[in-house]
């Protein structure tokens, strides 16, 4: 995949964590293995 599909999806989820973490904080944790691993593929660490 592209590496700006990658970068979309880490700020897309990302600012759904924030969304996540001021309204529904019991379920923040949900959204960190989605952050983490498209941004580790935005910056070709894999």
């Amino acid at each position: 995949m592209s590496k700006l599909i990658y970068w979309i999806v880490f700020f897309v989820s990302t600012a759904f964590m924030v969304y996540l973490l001021m309204f529904a904080p019991q379920w923040f944790w949900a959204m960190l293995p989605f952050v983490g691993v498209s941004l580790v593929k935005a910056l070709d660490v894999i």
